[in-house]
């Protein structure tokens, strides 16, 4: 039987797929205005975040 998560998980969770979005869009926008670090280290943000809610979730 799958473990229900509380609610304070969830909405850690959320918050934390909310912020991915966000690094992934911030990262774009800063890509495109030419600072390539930058965003380059905000999409690598988001990947990092992005395992972390895959490893919390299973």
């Amino acid at each position: 039987m799958p473990m229900q998560l509380s609610p304070a998980a969830s909405t850690l969770l959320a918050l934390a797929v909310a912020g991915m979005f966000a690094l992934i869009w911030g990262g774009v926008v800063i890509l495109r205005r030419g600072d390539r670090r930058k965003g380059v280290l905000m999409l690598i943000a988001a990947v990092v975040l992005a395992g972390n809610v895959a490893i919390w979730t299973v």
